[in-house]
């Protein structure tokens, strides 16, 4: 199994926080990771992507240029990501803000509406934990403890007291796509 992704959006979204947690869960259930940042000057509020690799082989190189997955959180992003998804894989989209939706066919396209999931939550930092779920619940790459173990890695311990929070937006995220394909797929009136 290797699952290649890019993660794209603004920064100050937690982009390269959902990379580090995805990578952390993947050492945690003995896979091989590869994490590399990519970001403006500007930090918050500039652009933001990573790429995570989860493999079960040893992982050659962090440099891609095509991606099982796109997990795109911004218009400017899904312009740029929309065609570096290989045919046949995953572009997960958050809904707030876009203006145009994906035009590719051979892909599978979901959207998510993470921010308005987490506004709900009454916090809206737990917004990139929505949409791991919500990929999670696409692509059960990782293993939900594991993600939580990742999640203990990255978050410093002072905010080690908000992990039952970003766990409830985690399975928030998975239920909101959950509900979403049945939509899909007719299951839903």
């Amino acid at each position: 199994m290797t699952e290649e992704m890019i993660i794209a959006g603004f920064g100050g979204q937690g982009v390269l926080s959902m990379g580090q947690i995805l990578c952390y869960s993947g050492v945690m259930q003995g896979l091989e990771v590869s994490w590399m940042p990519s970001y403006g000057p500007e930090m918050r509020g500039g652009t933001a992507n990573c790429t995570v690799i989860l493999s079960d082989e040893p992982v050659s190189s962090p440099v891609l240029t095509r991606f099982d997955t796109a997990i795109v959180l911004n218009q400017p992003s899904m312009d740029k990501f929309e065609n570096t998804v290989k045919p046949g894989g995953l572009l997960l989209y958050e809904e707030n803000g876009m203006t145009r939706m994906p035009e590719r066919k051979d892909i599978t396209v979901r959207s998510l509406a993470a921010y308005e999931a987490s506004v709900q939550m009454k916090n809206t930092k737990v917004f990139n934990m929505v949409v791991i779920g919500g990929f999670l619940a696409i692509k059960p790459v990782l293993q939900l403890e594991n993600v939580i173990l990742g999640l203990e890695k990255v978050l410093p311990p002072r905010y080690h007291h908000l992990i039952p929070l970003n766990e409830e937006a985690i399975r928030k995220g998975m239920e909101l796509t959950r509900d979403k394909s049945e939509f899909l797929n007719g299951q839903k009136p």
